[in-house]
């Protein structure tokens, strides 16, 4: 008997979403528990990339937190068996943790990703923000980083010689994913890595969230779109639309994962 409900509660625990499992999660409690592992957030972007991209889907496989980031994923769910409880937007999410955190003198943040010099005035305002040091690192990595292994290196000294035992990680997907499994082993202190998109130009002000009402009806990419339509039209209008044809296969039956054994 126990073993059936502990079955039953992992089930619900969890909204299979084509070829990943995405907890059902709120956000207190993700804050409450949240004290280790690496933290991703899938989007519609995400889970078409998840179709053809057989590293980006073993990086998934090997996430602790795999959170609802997308409003539309949470509406998409309430057509499935079990339902999403509650978006989770991973900029939103990475304020309400460091407020979180503001008084934990045992909680210090690297923040690794956008354009030069935008990590270091995130810092900075989250700093004035936050009263204290919280941020002990900024640095904003030159475009192609990931390519080359002696910038890498040099990050990775960066961020152990900061003290850091919090590092989010901002370089668009499926890259930052990707170099936090392949390096977060060789950054033995830090505890908790988050890969969390624009969230970096979010802090310092570089780049506006959507309004309330946008994001309450799951149009914050509109308005997304509408502030960089040469980076984000092909994204939003031809390459993430393929979700909706991924999702009516899963609801028919018909849905086959690309890379199961």
């Amino acid at each position: 008997m126990y073993s059936f409900i502990s079955l039953i509660l992992y089930i619900m625990n969890f909204v299979p979403i084509l070829n990943i499992k995405i907890q059902n999660i709120t956000r207190n409690d993700l804050l409450m528990k949240l004290n280790e592992g690496v933290l991703i957030t899938p989007n519609l972007d995400h889970l078409v990339k998840l179709q053809r991209d057989k590293e980006f889907y073993e990086v998934y496989q090997q996430a602790d937190w795999v959170v609802c980031d997308s409003r539309i994923l949470y509406f998409c769910s309430k057509v499935l068996r079990h339902s999403f409880v509650e978006t989770i937007p991973g900029s939103s999410f990475f304020t309400a943790f460091y407020l979180f955190h503001k008084d934990d003198v045992n909680c210090r943040i690297y923040l690794l990703g956008a354009k030069e010099g935008i990590a270091v005035i995130a810092q900075e305002r989250i700093n004035k923000k936050v009263g204290r040091q919280l941020v002990v690192g900024a640095h904003s990595p030159s475009f192609g980083f990931e390519k080359s292994e002696e910038e890498c290196e040099e990050l990775i000294e960066r961020i152990n010689a900061s003290g850091a035992n919090v590092l989010l990680v901002g370089v668009g997907a499926p890259k930052q994913e990707k170099w936090i499994m392949k390096y977060r082993k060789r950054m033995p202190q830090v505890k908790i890595f988050m890969a969390l998109g624009a969230t970096i130009d979010f802090e310092a002000g570089t780049l506006k969230r959507a309004p309330r009402i946008f994001q309450k009806i799951g149009m914050e990419w509109l308005y997304r779109c509408l502030m960089e339509p040469k980076r984000l039209f092909r994204r939003y209008f031809t390459d993430d639309i393929k979700f909706f044809y991924y999702f009516i296969r899963q609801l028919l039956g018909c849905y086959h994962n690309p890379f199961a054994q």
